[in-house]
């Protein structure tokens, strides 16, 4: 569940703050109060998580000189002024520096519940965007979030650097829970286009109505935002499930893309979901506008291709979620290691992701296997699995990079800690690591 966003409410009126303040925790909102522009400024600042309500008209600082420290600090912070009667033509100059929206006293409490839901939904977009761009803004960052050392990871981790550069249009393609929208932040992260506005519009999400209209215009007059294609302007824009725009809707983005110059004033990065069903993109969209999209194109590849990453993967996951959850991470046995690499996997990433939380969530109350989640998870899967169709070397193999790599963590980097839990002598312990790209830097605090 997502964590509630906060509400700085500023207003140098106690009943007013206590009343704003009352009506939005009721609705779920983690609010503070602020009886100056002065007081609150110490609290709220770049990266504020939430949003701020503020009076326009209070002693001292003001609200419009609090929304131009505000906007100073971070630009993309909403801040919804509340004015009095008469005070329209201040509201619209707060407009004009950058305030989210305005509320006439005396409001409708129902209307100001409604623009923040719009205001914090979009500081979360913002937020998560940001987050997202400081860990994939460089090389290494990616490294650490697209990790594995599969051939097919190794190509999409450069694939992502090269297209990134790149300003045409991208088709990303793969089966659910693979990360295409990971990918998606990623090569806007990278590219020159990495401090512009991102924009993800999940189009299956929506019915043809409600997105044609939050695609192209126009917005309901309650709606403050811009039409996606005019709200990413300069930036990128995300089309989760492109598949699903009807063919008025293809034939209108074909258009707008058409319409642009080169490079394109709008980047636009389509996400297809089709090889679950065996169906292709290409079959989907219309042929103009799919050569249009295909001209860059990456494919994500599944889980089940990706050999030794899923215990690699696995490892992280369970170790986050143990620590989240404040607990030891269940250990993870030959037979089991055999088993996860062995696994379909049809739901991909995601699926390993929610495999470990439960893991972890059964180690806790010490009970059950990671088989038997497995054997819950895929109905085909015996208890007891051999070697077919792949060698018995690669399975020992991967155990072993797994065992070292758990160890190295567990103690930290400590080259002699992790030589006394495994017996191995030093010359031996350094041969592995190297043959399996293990590197004791990345395991020092």
């Amino acid at each position: 569940m997502a964590k509630a966003m906060k509400i700085a409410i500023v207003d140098d009126e106690k009943d007013m703050r206590q009343s704003i303040s009352q009506w939005l925790a009721l609705s779920g909102y983690d609010t503070e109060s602020f009886g100056s522009a002065e007081e609150a400024l110490k609290t709220v600042g770049a990266d504020y998580p939430g949003i701020v309500i503020t009076d326009i008209k209070m002693p001292g600082m003001d609200g419009i000189q609090l929304l131009k420290k505000l906007m100073g600090l971070d630009s993309s912070l909403p801040v919804i002024m509340i004015t009095g009667h008469g005070d329209v033509p201040m509201a619209v100059e707060a407009m004009r520096i950058g305030a989210f929206d305005f509320l006439e006293k005396p409001f409708n409490p129902e209307r100001m519940s409604d623009l923040a839901k719009k205001a914090t939904n979009a500081r979360r977009l913002t937020l998560d965007n940001r987050q997202l761009r400081r860990e994939l803004s460089d090389g290494g960052q990616i490294m650490q979030k697209l990790i594995g050392q599969a051939p097919a990871m190794e190509r999409l981790r450069e694939d992502i650097l090269d297209l990134g550069q790149a300003d045409g249009h991208v088709l990303i393609e793969g089966e659910t829970g693979t990360g295409k929208t990971l990918v998606a932040h990623a090569l806007h992260a990278v590219g020159s286009r990495a401090g512009k506005r991102f924009v993800l519009l999940p189009c299956a999400a929506m019915d043809e109505a409600a997105l044609t209209k939050r695609l192209f215009g126009p917005m309901d007059p309650d709606d403050s935002r811009l039409p996606a294609i005019e709200e990413a302007r300069g930036g990128t824009l995300v089309l989760e499930d492109i598949e699903s725009l009807s063919d008025g809707a293809q034939a209108r983005l074909l258009s707008v893309i058409n319409d642009q110059g080169n490079p394109p004033e709008t980047r636009i990065v389509a996400i297809c979901n089709l090889q679950d069903e065996g169906k292709t993109c290409e079959t989907a969209l219309r042929s103009d506008l799919f050569y249009r999209l295909a001209a860059l194109r990456i494919t994500v590849p599944p889980l089940r291709q990706r050999g030794e990453d899923i215990l690699t993967l696995f490892t992280r996951l369970s170790e986050s979620y143990a620590e989240e959850y404040g607990c030891e991470a269940p250990q993870v046995s030959a037979q089991e290691a055999a088993q996860l690499l062995q696994a379909p996997w049809p739901g991909n990433v995601r699926q390993l992701i929610n495999l470990a939380e439960r893991a972890v969530l059964q180690s806790r109350r010490g009970t059950g296997t990671i088989s038997s989640l497995l054997m819950n998870d895929h109905e085909d899967m015996q208890p007891v699995m051999t070697t077919e169709g792949k060698p018995l070397k690669e399975y020992v193999e991967a155990f072993e990079r797994m065992l070292i790599d758990n160890t190295m963590r567990r103690h930290k980097g400590s080259i002699s800690s992790v030589m006394d839990e495994l017996c191995l002598p030093r010359r031996t312990l350094n041969e592995k690591m190297a043959k399996y790209g293990l590197q004791r830097s990345d395991y020092l605090d």
